[in-house]
């Protein structure tokens, strides 16, 4: 299980990214169903990747401590509230693009609750793959736990600051999304050959009864 949605949540997630429709408002008015349908496979493609996080997490109980425990837990629940910001995009843009196009993708549409999504969205989704990225590391799978720190802190710095500090109309966000998601979608791909093993299986001479 963990095998196959690793090799599905990552490159799914990247496509989502690449085919992501234009930022402002006036674009999402005119082309809200797509914005709805990327986001719609955007989130799937997150809940594929909770779903083989979960399988990490039962094959790693056992062999890693509460600090390795810790560092899996918290990039499944950031993994599920970045699912959370994503489908709350996937809704609230579209409605907000309809009647009032020139506030999409500013501070003036936060409210308080989802600002309470995004900003717990911000800090545990690149928060738990870089502490996955560590645990990675010093289990010796340096390249996996790179790609998807990496990959998920650049991908969460171009999905809300770089959105916010460069405004809707700028490619930059773009830019800095898909640099992102494709380090961390090879990430997922790499997990997935590994079959969700942190450890690398120990290799040693096998003892034979004599």
């Amino acid at each position: 299980m963990v095998k196959l949605t690793a090799m599905i949540g990552g490159p799914l997630f990247l496509l989502t990214v690449i085919l992501h429709p234009a930022r402002d408002g006036h674009d999402i008015a005119a082309h809200a169903g797509w914005y709805a349908f990327t986001h719609s496979m955007e989130a799937i493609s997150l809940l594929i990747q909770a779903t083989c996080l979960a399988g990490v997490l039962a094959l790693s109980t056992r062999r890693h401590g509460s600090r390795g425990l810790a560092a899996v837990y918290t990039a499944l629940v950031g993994t599920i509230l970045w699912f959370g910001l994503i489908v709350y995009d996937g809704g609230h843009n579209p409605a907000t693009a309809k009647y009032a196009p020139d506030l999409v993708h500013t501070s003036a549409d936060v409210d308080i609750e989802g600002g309470i999504i995004v900003l717990a969205a911000n800090i545990l989704f690149p928060l738990g793959y870089v502490l996955l990225a560590l645990l990675f590391n010093r289990h010796g799978q340096r390249g996996t736990g790179l790609l998807l720190g990496l990959g998920g802190v650049l991908y969460a710095i171009g999905g809300t600051a770089a959105l916010f500090g460069f405004g809707p109309h700028s490619m930059i966000t773009s830019v800095v999304e898909i640099a992102g998601a494709a380090p961390y979608a090879l990430g997922y791909v790499m997990l997935g050959r590994a079959g969700g093993r942190i450890s690398r299986e120990a290799r040693g001479p096998s003892l034979r009864a004599g």
